[in-house]
């Protein structure tokens, strides 16, 4: 088991926003990090390559407070595939277990 490397970009006028990486406690209380840490591109890109919860946010001015620029992503565990059915030309044997449940919740 693992995860999937999957991208997401972050796309905007530079210089208007920016994204900032963050934890949930500045997530919920839209403390802006130090502006260093800010990615400005216009056309930044993420690498989804572990799971578990990331947290983003626009640190100009107010945005995160009053407008709500801010995103939070879940990242699940990939999982793996059942085994194939047999082929009617072999023994029977007991059918795999159902397909496994995922739950996501958002912010």
């Amino acid at each position: 088991m693992g995860v999937a490397r999957e991208n997401f970009v972050f796309k905007y006028t530079a210089g208007r926003h920016n994204v900032f990486k963050v934890n949930g406690t500045v997530f919920t209380n839209c403390t802006i990090p130090p502006p260093n840490e800010a990615l400005t591109t216009g056309n930044d890109v993420i690498t989804l390559a572990t799971p578990g919860r990331k947290w983003y946010i626009c640190g100009v001015n107010d945005h995160c407070a009053n407008y709500r620029q801010k995103l939070a992503i879940t990242v699940l565990e990939e999982w793996a595939s059942p085994a194939p059915a047999p082929s009617p030309s072999t023994t029977t044997a007991p059918a795999p277990s159902p397909a496994y449940g995922i739950s996501v919740s958002g912010h």
